[in-house]
């Protein structure tokens, strides 16, 4: 029985490593370049609004910045779930790709960037 709590522990460690690797590659704006960003009138306007409050993404970037300064082995399980989330997340829109407008200013972009993903640094 010790094998396989052994062997569970190392599966979740493996698991832990790839989610954190996951999200520095899918969030690949800094702290600072974020924070500037959620506190322009581009970065409120767009996003799934619950009535008239803060948008799902705009809340989203601001956990993001806590999460890039919290040291990985000080990351709770709802840390990574969020972090699994914001990976999701990018991985999809940026699927979906911008719009027939221009993409420096589409709100896909914008969208992508409230989740720490700038997809004109690619």
């Amino acid at each position: 029985m010790t094998g396989n709590v052994n062997a569970d522990d190392k599966d979740q460690k493996e698991e832990r490593k790839k989610t954190i690797a996951d999200f520095k590659q899918a969030v690949n704006m800094t702290p600072a370049q974020l924070e500037k960003w959620l506190a322009s009138e581009d970065s409120k306007r767009v996003g799934q609004k619950h009535g008239a409050g803060e948008s799902v993404g705009h809340q989203s970037g601001r956990r993001i910045i806590e999460l890039l300064h919290t040291p990985a082995a000080e990351l709770s399980e709802d840390d990574l779930a969020h972090m699994r989330k914001v990976v999701g997340y990018v991985h999809r829109h940026l699927a979906q790709g911008p719009s027939k407008s221009d993409p420096a200013t589409s709100d896909w972009r914008y969208s992508l960037m409230n989740w720490g993903h700038d997809p004109q640094k690619d």
